[in-house]
């Protein structure tokens, strides 16, 4: 009897599951206290007076509005309510895993990283150029963005942002870490295939997919570059730095030594702003697709353009009429230059009477302008024609230094270049008060969601914990990447990017991978299968959730 009780015992704990380390019991500990009461205060000042600056700055900018009923009005909140709400569940995932590694090396308590986090990803947001914003936005269909008042633009817009908060809020309802870059985008893909499938026999556009590659390239290949670097960074802290206690584990509730902790304190300070500068802008462009459609005499036009820089556009466009000469076909013919231009834009087909439309519309513009004087001077009823003016021009302009068609001299293609930066300023624009309402929605989500993707990132992936160093390694390695993505105006995926813990979801996991790999330790795959499925599914999942019944174009 003894023996078989022993023997019970024995196989009782053969299959017992081990008892979590001391670590994680302490932070297990710090995550379930509250927020302290001077730390509620002035987080609900900080919302108080945003929320005073959004309201006042809105407002502002329609006072002298009259837009005859309330329904545009009411169809401006919703559609504002529905694109901060995918900020607010992108806050959810994002932030929580720039703040896992500080939390569970215990360098920072976790109310105390969250907020600390939350105000460089304010400082992120606000301080963006957005470029990122826009560079999503090309990827929709065209004929859709120059109807964004229209049903079908609306329709666009609602689909899209509802198909990625969907996915958004399931992952993390099951604690999984996903990736609000590819929800959006696939979102963004699912609308325009079924925008083309919808409108075949009119020949409107589907997908952009020469921007859809490189968008793509640059959420597949972050992977790669972040193992490799990741690996490359911790091998020559391994030969430079000798002191032992950074390659060692965290032990117990302990802090890590002063200047351990200072430098992983670093590393969650440039991921969470460079995580503002970059993921922040993902919702920003759809807003301001929003406010055009809604309320172009505001939003539509830089209003913040100078005289003084209107005169210099009016200059700019004589120039670039006259350089857009050089290459006009002499049989060429045009009825609607608009029109030839976004057919142009739509197929990617140069064709002899593209450069006459192009030519005519910039002359269009430059005497328009010379005419108004300045963009708030432009009534009304001209402002979405003349703002849908600039925007072919422009992307025309984009599609014509990409593809090398037709070859240019480069002081010619100098000044087409110079001609769309000055477009692009008049309407690649984003108000200060959307980059605070879209801070205030990530912030809003990470205090509401934070928990859930920190305690996967923190226990549930890795099988041996990380070191300071690999963390550090990992997160370093996030910051240079998110920070390039951000200059070259290209979306990639903080959650993909960041390697923390015990690795992480794909390019995040492929730091926290690279780090491990390069000091000899193993992952654990069980753990890191559903993660790497989100990344599977995810697209394809969103692509297919995102095809509306969007109405015919009028």
């Amino acid at each position: 009897m003894a023996s078989a009780a022993r023997a019970a015992a024995t196989a009782a704990s053969a299959v017992a599951p081990a008892a979590a380390p001391p670590t994680t019991h302490a932070v297990h500990e710090k995550l379930s206290k509250g927020p302290s009461k001077i730390g509620a205060l002035i987080f609900t000042l900080v919302l108080i007076g945003a929320l005073i600056f959004i309201g006042t700055s809105i407002a502002r900018d329609l006072a002298d509005i009259r837009l005859g009923s309330a329904w545009p009005y009411a169809l401006l909140g919703i559609a504002l309510l529905v694109a901060l709400g995918f900020e607010f569940v992108n806050g959810f995932h994002d932030t929580a895993n720039a703040v896992a590694t500080v939390i569970y090396t215990h360098s920072l308590d976790p109310q105390v990283a969250v907020v600390w986090s939350g105000f460089w990803n304010f400082a992120g947001v606000v301080t963006s150029t957005g470029a990122v914003a826009f560079g999503i936005v090309s990827l929709l269909p065209v004929e859709l963005i120059l109807q964004v008042g229209s049903s079908a633009g609306f329709a666009m817009v609602f689909a899209l942002l509802v198909a990625a908060i969907w996915w958004n809020l399931g992952t993390w309802w099951f604690g999984l870490p996903a990736s609000s870059s590819h929800t959006l985008i696939g979102s963004i893909i699912g609308v325009g295939i079924a925008n083309q499938l919808m409108n075949a026999r009119t020949g409107t556009s589907g997908v952009d997919w020469t921007q859809a590659a490189n968008i793509g390239r640059s959420l597949l290949l972050s992977p790669v570059f972040g193992f490799a670097l990741a690996a490359t960074l911790f091998g020559l802290m391994k030969a430079i730095i000798k002191d032992r206690q950074l390659y060692e584990a965290p032990k117990g509730a302990e802090p890590p030594p002063w200047w351990i902790r200072g430098m992983l304190m670093v590393t969650c300070t440039g991921v969470s702003f460079f995580h503002g500068s970059n993921d922040g802008q993902k919702g920003m462009g759809l807003i301001m697709l929003i406010l055009i459609g809604t309320v172009p005499t505001t939003y539509a036009l830089n209003h913040a353009v100078t005289a003084r820089q209107t005169q210099d556009f009016i200059a700019v466009s004589e120039q670039t009429a006259n350089t857009l000469s050089k290459y006009v076909s002499r049989s060429a013919v045009t009825g609607d230059p608009r029109e030839d231009v976004t057919e142009y834009i739509r197929t990617r087909e140069f064709k002899p009477n593209t450069m006459l439309a192009l030519r005519e519309l910039v002359n269009g513009i430059g005497t328009e302008m010379a005419l108004f004087k300045e963009l708030k001077n432009v009534p009304q009823e001209h402002v979405r024609n003349f703002r849908n003016d600039m925007y072919v021009a422009s992307e025309a302009m984009r599609l014509m230094q990409k593809s090398g068609k037709p070859a240019m001299a480069p002081a010619d293609a100098a000044v087409l270049k110079n001609y769309k930066g000055h477009i692009d300023r008049a309407t690649r624009f984003i108000p200060l008060w959307v980059k605070v309402a879209v801070a205030l929605a990530l912030g809003l989500g990470t205090m509401v969601g934070w928990k859930r993707i920190v305690v996967t990132v923190g226990e549930k992936i890795g099988r041996d914990h990380l070191t300071y160093a690999q963390g550090a390694a990992a997160e370093i390695t996030a910051m240079a990447t998110i920070g390039a993505a951000d200059w070259f105006g290209l979306p990639v995926s903080t959650t993909h990017v960041r390697g923390g813990n015990d690795g992480g979801e794909p390019l995040r996991a492929a730091m926290g991978y690279g780090a491990k790999f390069a000091d000899g330790l193993g992952v654990d795959a069980a753990g890191g299968d559903d993660v790497i499925g989100i990344l599977v599914l995810g697209l394809p999942t969103v692509i297919l959730d995102g095809n509306p019944r969007i109405p015919a174009s009028p």
